[in-house]
């Protein structure tokens, strides 16, 4: 065959193929872009359950049914549908949620349904039998983060504990966790669990609130090894690994993906004096301090939204931008070893709730004896294998 011929022949050949793998390639991605579908979205998987029930609702801003013009809270889009809700509970930061963390949310009644509203926060953290009087049914809907110290998970905690003990049964609608894809950090001790950390699960867990709901029950976690009736309504078109965008910030220092991203690997900071963004409007997106070295990148928090007295408020913080940080897949212990080491007053660098936070006082020595970030983060290594074994037993997804 003439060389020409063979050229023109092999080229030919590379361009079917070409075509060929752009093709599989294209089919691959419409199947794998299908839409992920919230729980609450598909309501004929709930609804006939609901019907000629008195239902209870654990709901915040984040309860919401999505549509092409937006969203409709899960609260309004029920009574609608005749639903007969007969109170809502909120957890911390309110059923609206714009509280501060840690700030007392009050009882009260839903200016536009006129429900009564029960705060599950502060000293009345777990739903009572007059609370729940005259419920058929409890529905669970927040969005979580999938990290141990945000307080979601043990709001979810006391509601089926407390469900349990009334015999009233439990749907959780489940929601994608931004976190989702790794499990990492130090494990909790159960001697330090508390609001702040109540499971003896690592910082991030790897799980949605569906599957961790079914963790709580069926390792009964729950008090006297007690098992909630629980339904898990499934997301669709998710994995672990999907890649989701929160549309509504979960809490008033959450308020985009970059923050829900870093906030694992700066939470730490809650239980130290360390400024971590909170009085800017880039919360857990920096870190720093009035008392450290002077540096290039300084910050001055001011009482905002979500944050009426922020560490150091009204003063230079010398710190580090994390804005533009790559996504991560771990906890990187490395930003609060570097506080540390720039921390003046060492004596006041672990706070009151550093070792809630951390789930056990391994990682204050560690810190204190000088180990290195990649020496604390080995260190997780036995306990994560462990725990991957029990998650293993109760995911819904791949």
């Amino acid at each position: 065959m003439p060389f020409k011929l063979v050229v023109k022949n092999t080229f030919l050949i590379l361009v079917f193929f070409s075509f060929t793998l752009l093709s599989s390639c294209s089919a691959q991605n419409k199947t794998s872009i299908a839409p992920i579908v919230e729980a609450a979205n598909h309501t004929e998987s709930y609804l006939p359950s609901l019907k000629g029930k008195k239902i209870g609702i654990v709901a915040n801003q984040t309860s919401v049914i999505f549509h092409k013009n937006g969203h409709t809270h899960l609260v309004d889009s029920l009574l609608k549908r005749n639903i007969n809700i007969q109170k809502v509970f909120s957890p911390e930061h309110g059923f609206r949620g714009k509280a501060d963390a840690a700030e007392h949310v009050a009882n009260g009644i839903d200016t536009k349904t006129n429900l009564p509203i029960i705060s599950l926060y502060g000293n009345h953290k777990k739903p009572t039998a007059a609370d729940l009087k005259n419920i058929d049914i409890v529905i669970f809907d927040i969005q979580d983060v999938g990290v141990r110290f945000y307080t979601y998970i043990s709001t979810l905690h006391y509601v089926l504990e407390a469900c349990a003990e009334n015999n009233i049964p439990v749907f959780v609608l489940d929601r994608p966790n931004p976190n989702a894809h790794y499990i990492d950090g130090p494990m909790l001790n159960p001697k330090h669990s508390s609001f702040v950390g109540k499971h003896p699960v690592p910082l991030v867990y790897g799980m949605t609130i569906g599957e961790y709901a079914k963790m709580i029950n069926g390792e009964q976690w729950l008090k006297n090894g007690i098992q909630c009736d629980l339904t898990v309504i499934p997301l669709k078109n998710y994995t672990h690994q999907s890649k989701y965008h929160l549309a509504i910030r979960p809490s008033p220092n959450l308020p985009n993906d970059q923050a829900i991203n870093l906030y694992p690997s700066l939470g730490f900071f809650e239980g130290t004096p360390i400024n971590a963004g909170r009085g800017t409007e880039f919360q857990f997106q920096r870190y720093g301090s009035s008392l450290f070295p002077k540096a290039d990148f300084t910050y001055i928090p001011k009482a905002n939204f979500g944050s009426k007295y922020p560490k150091d408020q009204n003063k230079t913080c010398y710190g580090v931008d994390l804005s533009l940080e790559f996504h991560q897949n771990k906890v990187n212990i490395k930003w609060l070893v570097d506080a540390y080491n720039k921390y003046p007053k060492k004596e006041d660098f672990f706070g009151k709730t550093f070792t809630i936070h951390a789930g056990d006082t391994l990682l204050e020595q560690q810190l204190k004896n000088g180990l290195t970030a990649k020496e604390i983060e080995n260190s997780w290594k036995k306990d994560l294998e462990a725990f991957k074994l029990i998650r293993q037993k109760y995911l819904m997804y791949n």
